[in-house]
């Protein structure tokens, strides 16, 4: 059985979560160019950031002579009528994102890949998430709590902005970066087990 594994993420939301499933695995960096190709839909482009961060990832593995482990990587995308909204550049942008949502609902799609070895596996997440109508001042209380900064579509649900969330119908970890369920069954396919 295997237990332990690196995770290809930077993200603090992403180590919590996957804490849960797997207490041992170490952080590898992945570096990649995250631009959308001319035309790429949003799951097209999430997938191919996972496998490329998964790609980068096992490079920095092997290049390192670290040991052979499944590393897993994940990519997090916010949609909405076909537009990808990505992390704000500053608050004009975070703001121009809350207003897309307010009263709408748009999807969070979560792309995983696992690789070890030549091996490469792929799951995806979508998510649909309704905002409430949002007031300006609420927009600007949230923007002033720095909170949307570093998030894909300029919130996180499990922080302040889960007062806008109406509904989700998905994974609620999918919308924080990693759905527990499509991972757990991923590394399952790599010799791990649950609970």
């Amino acid at each position: 059985m295997t237990t332990t594994l690196y995770l290809a993420s930077a993200s603090p939301r992403r180590r919590e979560l996957l804490a849960q499933l797997c207490p041992h695995f170490e952080r590898i960096h992945a570096e990649i160019d995250e631009t959308p190709r001319p035309g790429e839909e949003a799951v097209a482009y999430a997938e191919r950031m996972a496998r490329e961060k998964a790609v980068e990832g096992w490079r920095t593995v092997v290049e390192s002579g670290l040991p052979v482990r499944p590393l897993l990587a994940a990519d997090t995308t916010v949609v909405l009528d076909g537009v990808i909204y990505g992390k704000p550049v500053d608050a004009a942008d975070a703001r121009r994102m809350l207003l897309a949502f307010s009263g709408n609902t748009h999807q969070v799609v979560t792309a995983l890949a696992v690789r070890e070895g030549e091996r490469m596996l792929q799951r995806t997440s979508i998510t649909d998430v309704s905002f409430r109508a949002l007031s300006a001042d609420e927009i600007d209380r949230y923007l002033d709590s720095g909170e949307a900064f570093d998030k894909a579509g300029a919130y996180g649900i499990q922080g302040k902005a889960c007062v806008f969330i109406e509904r989700i119908a998905g994974s609620y970890t999918g919308v924080m970066g990693l759905p527990l369920f499509e991972t757990a069954a991923l590394l399952a396919e790599f010799g791990f087990s649950f609970p």
